[in-house]
């Protein structure tokens, strides 16, 4: 009779690569390879064919480029649903049909030759609002024929937890999953049984330009974003401008909050809410937050005064690592 085996050790497989604009970065413990880097790929293969607004030929381009609207897929027909519920959520800061603003402010994808004025935005206005988009069964339509959406402030949520969904289907149940900086994380690092942990960024006190560690945070199993006014901006005439426009304005958002960091069940749920946070202000987003108690924030602000401060939501303390 055979002596039975010892179970195997898990060990550490990482799977990194480049994919919609930035890198991504997988790591994930089991005792044998379960996933690889062309699974990966193809996926994101996949959700750029839906939701890339860079490829000419994805159903997000088409939508844009039509005068009524199109068939949606899977990828873009979830998208759109939950960016809808966030738009209502909060009020309207939360709005894909803001892509012609983000254009035209040179947060697209060719830089404009001078910074739109007060007329020119007037001009664009009547063109966004998600109140002119409409869902009937697949099919996603526009009332008025010059909107145009950009899912960018929420797609990299949802590909990360398509991602983190696949890892899952094929039994791998520790894992982190990063891209661009939004994360999604279950289980904890093994063989060592330690928790994962996570860096929040703080800007610098003075020109932002030197990011440290402010915090450490293990969030157990859920998703973690963070949205920076101080990440990508543009300058003109001396001011920054944030790359987080507000819809009702046409305007880059200039509110005392310069960082929001969200933890919450999904990514897509976190990524679509913190830029909202930064455009809400500190009153706006904890209004937003006591209507959403599965989401838990941190905050950091600029005082009347110029110095950097934090705040949190309540269950916020719990994530942190002391």
């Amino acid at each position: 009779m055979s002596a039975l085996r010892p179970p195997a050790t898990p060990e550490t497989y990482r799977i990194t690569g480049e994919a919609q604009g930035t890198t991504y970065a997988i790591t994930y413990y089991s005792d044998r390879k379960l996933a690889r880097k062309p699974q990966i790929d193809s996926i994101f293969k996949s959700l750029d064919a839906s939701l890339s607004i860079y490829q000419p030929g994805s159903l997000i381009s088409r939508f844009n480029a039509s005068s009524e609207g199109i068939e949606m897929d899977e990828h873009l027909a979830y998208v759109v649903g939950k960016s809808m519920e966030i738009y209502r959520e909060t009020g309207g800061l939360s709005d894909i049909t803001v892509y012609p603003l983000v254009r035209a402010w040179g947060f697209g994808a060719k830089a404009p030759d001078e910074m739109p004025d007060s007329a020119a935005i007037r001009q664009m206005l009547p063109c966004v609002g998600s109140d002119k988009l409409k869902i009937e069964g697949r099919k996603l339509l526009k009332t008025t024929p010059c909107v145009q959406i950009d899912v960018n402030g929420i797609a990299q949520g949802y590909s990360v937890d398509v991602v983190a969904e696949f890892l899952e289907a094929r039994g791998i149940h520790n894992y982190m999953v990063e891209i661009g900086g939004e994360i999604r994380t279950k289980g904890r690092k093994l063989p060592g049984n330690e928790p994962m942990k996570i860096g929040i960024e703080t800007p610098s006190a003075t020109e932002f330009d030197a990011p440290a560690i402010r915090e450490v945070i293990s969030i157990g199993t859920g998703a973690v974003t963070t949205s920076g006014s101080y990440r990508k901006f543009r300058e003109s005439g001396g001011t920054r401008l944030s790359h987080i426009i507000d819809p009702k304005t046409g305007f880059p958002v200039q509110r005392e909050i310069i960082s929001a960091t969200i933890v919450a069940p999904n990514a897509i749920i976190a990524d679509g809410f913190d830029n909202a946070l930064l455009a809400a202000g500190i009153d706006g987003a904890f209004e937003i937050l006591t209507r959403h108690p599965e989401m838990q924030a941190y905050l950091i602000y600029r005082k009347p005064n110029g110095s950097i401060a934090d705040t949190t939501s309540v269950g916020f303390g719990r994530y942190l690592v002391r």
